[in-house]
């Protein structure tokens, strides 16, 4: 893995503990001699992974829709900055650019980007490993959720299986680097079909 997308929140949340691991993930990251690509913003945990990557000289590549740009919100030292038209071009751009994902506490805009990645995974678009970094139980509900999906008969296991998570940046990108996509299609046959 040479390029790791993170998918975060543009607020801090209301946890220090956040704001922290955020930065040291990136500063793992370009540790690991892996870059960043991300979503171009200065604030937020979005801006924090990036200063931990460039804290310790790495690579970050922003991607940022036009519209927001003139929010002022772009980080202003980032190795490249690319200007896009919409938030799709923006994801799109994010998937071409990088080997794997990591979604990091957020909002609505965080879960989108990741269920989005993670489908086009489950529809065999792409076979990148897809990780959470669950900080403080942030996401221990939605992983309650998506067993419910399997329970429930709307999600195979295997699938399910694809979402890699760790409460421990290195952990985490050891298990993304370790990653194998699964083979099996995404649809569930009723009974003995």
């Amino acid at each position: 893995m040479n390029r790791i997308t993170v998918f975060c929140g543009s607020s801090f949340g209301n946890k220090k503990e956040y704001e922290t691991q955020a930065f040291q993930l990136g500063q793992i990251m370009s540790e690991n001699s892996i870059d960043l690509v991300y979503g171009g913003a200065k604030v937020g945990l979005m801006g924090a992974v990036a200063d931990g990557v460039l804290n310790k000289n790495g690579k970050v590549i922003g991607v940022l829709p036009d519209f927001l740009m003139k929010k002022e919100i772009a980080h202003d030292n980032l190795t490249e900055l690319i200007i896009v038209k919409s938030m799709h071009e923006r994801k799109t751009k994010m998937n071409e650019l990088s080997d794997g994902v990591i979604a990091l506490p957020g909002g609505f805009g965080t879960l989108e980007e990741f269920f989005e990645m993670l489908t086009w995974a489950q529809l065999g678009l792409h076979k990148k490993p897809i990780g959470i970094l669950n900080i403080d139980g942030f996401y221990d509900l939605l992983l309650e959720f998506i067993l419910k999906m399997v329970n429930e008969g709307f999600l195979k296991e295997i699938n399910q299986q694809m979402i890699i998570v760790s409460t421990d940046s290195q952990d985490l990108l050891l298990k993304m680097k370790s990653y194998v996509a699964p083979e099996v299609g995404k649809w569930i046959k009723k009974g003995n079909e």
